[in-house]
């Protein structure tokens, strides 16, 4: 394909794709690791668990947040009640 008929929007694409695989050469990415299913499950169900334990942490900091600004509220009507 010529350049005379290549529309602006296509140069510039070709240009992004050229710049996007220039990027991952300077990058040195390493091709993809190769493991067997029983390896592969294993890695994944030791992320899984790290997973659970990150959200019940964020759970527990949020349920204490809730039970901070609702005490909050309470404190606040019992201070306007008898205040």
């Amino acid at each position: 394909m010529s350049d005379r008929n290549e529309s602006a929007a296509s140069k510039r694409l070709r240009r992004a794709i050229r710049g996007i695989a220039l990027a991952r050469r300077a990058t040195n990415a390493e091709p993809l690791e190769v493991m067997s299913a029983p390896a592969f499950r294993s890695v994944v169900a030791d992320r899984l668990r790290a997973l659970e334990r990150d959200v019940a942490e964020v759970r527990a900091r949020v349920n204490g947040l809730l039970f901070v600004v609702a005490g909050a509220v309470v404190t606040q009507v019992v201070l306007r009640l008898f205040g």
